[in-house]
């Protein structure tokens, strides 16, 4: 997954004037940021191909088609690395949902 790179060395301004639709720099940079559904579509989608590539490659060494355990080790090790952080991710975005539902309006 490609994470943007946070640039330093941008300036900060502050905004002229308060009011409705003054925030427009802000509206602009949003609009050219991938959608949150989007992001984790492509993070999904890249785990679930580590996960692929990790049971290729255990079938292939359990056939006798490749010699290199440690390619599969590091493959199946990268594969449920990825699949923790995942969990980590739904267990923090379900603690976030869970505080909000106790907040009183």
């Amino acid at each position: 997954m490609h994470v943007p790179a946070v640039n330093s060395t941008s300036p900060v301004t502050a905004p002229s004037s308060i009011g409705p639709g003054t925030n427009r720099s802000a509206d602009a940079t949003a609009s050219t940021r991938p959608p949150f559904t989007e992001v984790m579509s492509q993070f999904l989608g890249e785990i679930n191909g580590q996960q692929l590539q990790a049971e290729q490659q255990v079938t292939r060494l359990a056939l006798g088609e490749s010699n290199s355990i440690n390619d599969v080790v590091l493959s199946v090790a990268k594969a449920d690395m990825s699949f923790r952080f995942l969990m980590e991710i739904r267990n923090r975005l379900i603690s976030s949902y869970q505080e909000i539902q106790r907040m009183q309006v």
